[in-house]
Formats: structure tokens, sequence, C-alpha cells
């Protein structure tokens, strides 16, 4: 096995064939693979019906196209998928100013198409307050983002310390 440039694991035929006689569970850890393009898959066809989730790439991937085929995958529930993410949001606010300051951002998110992300953020948050999991007061620039104040991804209040938002979406 190998890994491409934006670090994705890439098999080849003998990795695939290898996993599926080890009796590896492949739907658990397949979104994470590709197929190398010098596969033969018309020949291997035995065995993709065993891998039927990997995805395959015949030309490699840059960075960007990468990430735009990654951003259009959620895996969360369709509750989250279908959730009005702004009308959440706001929903969150208790006084004008707060109002004000989450509408802004929310057109910012809304311009860069990163609704989906903040639904996913959603749902994140939610399975580690019901798992009870611990995560951190908050890091870098993104601590001034009052929408994800709001959805507890971080606890510091850029209001209250006057940050703009603008810094975290450069």
């Amino acid at each position: 096995m190998k890994t491409d440039t934006v670090g994705q694991i890439v098999l080849d035929e003998a990795d695939l064939i290898d996993m599926i006689m080890c009796d590896r569970d492949l739907e658990s850890i397949s979104e994470a693979m590709i197929v190398d393009d010098s596969v033969d898959l018309e020949a291997a066809a035995f065995w993709l019906e065993y891998v039927p989730a990997f995805t395959y790439w015949t030309e490699p991937l840059n960075q960007e196209s990468f990430d735009a085929i990654q951003q259009q995958q959620w895996h969360m529930p369709d509750k989250y998928k279908q959730l009005d993410i702004a009308e959440h949001v706001l929903t969150l606010c208790t006084t004008d100013a707060e109002l004000q300051r989450c509408g802004h951002e929310l057109m910012l998110y809304q311009e860069r198409g990163l609704f989906d992300l903040l639904r996913f953020l959603t749902y994140l948050v939610d399975v580690m307050r019901d798992n009870h999991v611990i995560w951190g007061v908050g890091r870098g620039s993104s601590v001034s983002s009052y929408v994800l104040y709001k959805l507890g991804i971080h606890r510091i209040d850029s209001m209250f310390y006057d940050l703009d938002v603008e810094e975290f979406l450069r």
C-alpha cells in the first residue's frame, strides 16, 4: 500500500486481494482508500463485489479537486443534512446584537458554500455531547466566529472580545 499526495491510501490489485483473503472489514475502511489506476477492473471483477464502496479515479487528484469531492460526501444522518442551519443558529441567539452578528456571519458562510460544514459541525458537537467527549476551549482563528461559538464548537465569546470573523474566513 502507498499513499497519494493528499494522504489517501492507494491500493493495487495485490493489496485488495490480500485484504479480502485476510477477511478484513472493507466496508468500514473503504471510503479512506482509492484503487490504483493500474488495476484492470474488468479482469478483477470477481473481487469488486466485495468492495463496492471504493472510489476509483484514473487521474491523480490535486488538493483542490480532492477537497471538492470530499465536501460533497458528508457522512451524517439525514436529520442534519436537511437542517436549516441558518434558522438553527438564529434560534440560539438571545439578543439583537447576537442576531446581527450571526446574520452577518451566516451570509459570509453561505457565500463560501460552507453551510454543509456547519451542519456537520452541529452533528459532531451533538455526538460528542451525547457520548460525553471533552473537546478544547478553542483554537486559532476559529474563535473569531460567533456562529461557531453558538454551535458549541468553541467556548470563546468572540463578541465579548470584539474578534472579527474575517480573521477566520480569509
